[in-house]
């Protein structure tokens, strides 16, 4: 068979050989071209894996095997479409998962106890750092009612103005009488 004056399985090459330059190329520049999150099968990257995997099975089978043409077009459309449903699957939304858990909210810090790592002055803003499950955070802090805390004290997290954490000293609940 042919099409476009080229022999069936030069053309799947030539396509085989465009989706997988598209392939790089969004592996490169998937920040850039990142259009949100729509419809999961108009994903550019589910689009382009089945692109590269219909024309790798169909230039497979039109080489190896003496097929219809028309037979081969549709093993590799439904071969691709398979492969590409499980590398949506098993690929791409663990990848998904992954990437958002290990982002924090500013909410999700309040009620924490951090420690002072630059001390906090009267009226003036220190630092302190958490540990979260994302890694060791720091930020700028200051007193809630506006006391000074000395450096190495324990904090506990009260509120959140404009990325600024405001913070007390952290007395941490004693059931029972310490003798």
């Amino acid at each position: 068979m042919e099409l476009f004056g080229m022999e069936i399985a030069q053309v799947y090459m030539y396509g085989l050989l465009i989706a997988g330059a598209l392939t790089l190329l969004y592996v490169l520049f998937a920040d850039i071209a990142e259009a949100g999150d729509g419809i999961p099968f108009l994903n550019p990257a589910v689009l382009l894996a089945f692109s590269t995997l219909f024309f790798a099975i169909a230039f497979l089978l039109e080489r190896a095997t003496d097929l219809n043409s028309w037979v081969i077009i549709g093993i590799a459309a439904v071969g691709g479409a398979i492969l590409d449903f499980l590398f949506y699957f098993f690929v791409l939304l663990p990848l998904r998962s992954a990437e958002a858990s290990i982002a924090y909210t500013e909410q999700s810090l309040l009620g924490q106890v951090a420690k002072v790592i630059v001390p906090i002055p009267t009226d003036g803003y220190g630092e302190v750092v958490l540990e979260t499950y994302g890694g060791m955070i720091s930020k700028r802090a200051t007193g809630y009612d506006n006391e000074p805390i000395a450096q190495d004290e324990q904090v506990l997290i009260i509120e959140i103005k404009d990325g600024t954490l405001l913070v007390r000293e952290y007395q941490p609940f004693v059931i029972g009488n310490k003798k």
